[in-house]
């Protein structure tokens, strides 16, 4: 999947006051492609996150996805656009406490109607090396091994467009260098495209591209 950001603002009222976020942000990210975005805390990374997922709209600008301009598509456009093609991974795992891990990872396939959900969840959580936490509820995981949930969720629909906020964030060194490992080897076996959002230098340093982003504007 093709991504394009034209000159895109977003700006948030607060009262009688306005926030500008961002302030005209263009780049792309061709098919198979890996970019990193880079900034500080509240340089509007998660803000650009939300407008290529689709969850929120530009004040102005375009956003496309292999030509299409999110701007004019409908709500349900967007969240059917969310389940089948664009995958993302949430720093804080974003998991249902009430499903297990399979049941997790299986949502997304069983509401775009698929009817072979749980072998296809299953088979995702093997490639993540969770086969065997398949029926542990997310209280019953490690940090590490919720974030390798939210993975398998995320790619389970075999996405063409693969969207990470700050997916190490919470995790120590250690367990961040592996999930880490993970993405990108699954992002790479999928030939998914790769947006990741990270204030880590080392992690952005594995993507084809990096992108500063320094109030709100690329630097």
């Amino acid at each position: 999947m093709s991504l394009r950001l034209v000159d895109v603002h977003k700006t948030f009222q607060q009262g009688s006051r306005s926030i500008e976020v961002l302030r005209g942000v263009s780049f792309s990210c061709a098919p198979g492609e890996s970019v990193a975005v880079v900034g500080r805390s509240g340089s509007g990374k998660s803000t650009l996150l939300a407008m290529i997922a689709g969850l929120d709209r530009p004040t102005s600008g375009s956003v496309e996805l292999d030509g299409r301009e999110l701007s004019h598509a409908s709500e349900q456009e967007l969240a059917r656009l969310r389940g089948r093609e664009i995958g993302i991974i949430f720093q804080q795992f974003h998991l249902l406490s009430d499903l297990t891990a399979l049941e997790n990872v299986a949502l997304p396939l069983e509401l775009a109607g698929a009817a072979d959900a749980e072998p296809r969840a299953a088979a995702a959580l093997e490639s993540v090396g969770l086969a065997a936490r398949a029926d542990h509820f997310p209280r019953q995981l490690s940090g590490g091994e919720a974030q390798r949930v939210a993975i398998a969720r995320a790619l389970v629909v075999k996405p063409k467009l693969l969207l990470a906020d700050e997916p190490t964030g919470n995790l120590d060194f250690e367990t961040a260098v592996g999930v880490a490992e993970l993405i990108f080897r699954l992002a790479r076996e999928q030939n998914t495209a790769l947006v990741l959002v990270t204030h880590s230098e080392e992690l952005a340093a594995r993507c084809q591209r990096e992108l500063h982003l320094k109030n709100g504007l690329f630097a």
